[in-house]
């Protein structure tokens, strides 16, 4: 991924309000991050640990959704949950589902869409191998990095087609 600006993550948000969107944490140490190895940007919000943030590319320009976390118990550290993205298992909370308000009329009713993802949303740095899991290992696959990776945009994809989807509509 190239390296994005403030400006231009702010404007890239798609399912809140330009006032929220100029109100978003965004990481730190911004240009510092390995852009080199992310697919997509993705964080949690070190004040505000139900709210995350992804900003990836469609059709070449950046698009960022906004995630929330719902409130729920601990989960069991002996329990391994795989993210929905890039297929990476994870202990306990290494996994959160994460809801989107979606896009349009649809999100303005309270219409959201969730998936597993990783808690961190690391999920690029995990298919490279950059990040392991704390306590359990990434399963062994044949594919190549190239090919996980094709994977998790994929999928990463897909979700996001759903909070774009108007309510009713089948998906493209």
């Amino acid at each position: 991924m190239e390296q994005l600006g403030e400006n231009a993550i702010r404007a890239s948000f798609v399912n809140c309000s330009k006032g929220e969107a100029r109100r978003i944490s965004l990481p730190k140490g911004l240009a510092e991050l390995p852009w080199a190895d992310l697919d997509f940007l993705g964080w949690r919000d070190p004040g505000a640990p139900d709210r995350g943030y992804i900003v990836a590319l469609r059709g070449g320009e950046p698009v960022g959704i906004t995630l929330r976390v719902p409130q729920g118990g601990p989960r069991s550290m002996a329990k391994t949950t795989m993210c929905s993205v890039c297929l990476t298992g994870h202990a306990g909370s290494g996994v959160s589902l994460l809801a989107a308000r979606k896009v349009g009329a649809s999100g303005r009713d309270g219409n959201t869409v969730g998936t597993y993802i990783c808690t961190d949303l690391a999920c690029s740095l995990y298919v490279r191998g950059k990040k392991v899991p704390e306590v359990t290992m990434r399963y062994k696959e044949s594919l190549t990095v190239e090919e996980r990776v094709a994977r998790m945009t994929g999928n990463l994809d897909a979700f996001l087609d759903k909070v774009f989807q108007e309510q009713g509509s089948p998906v493209s």
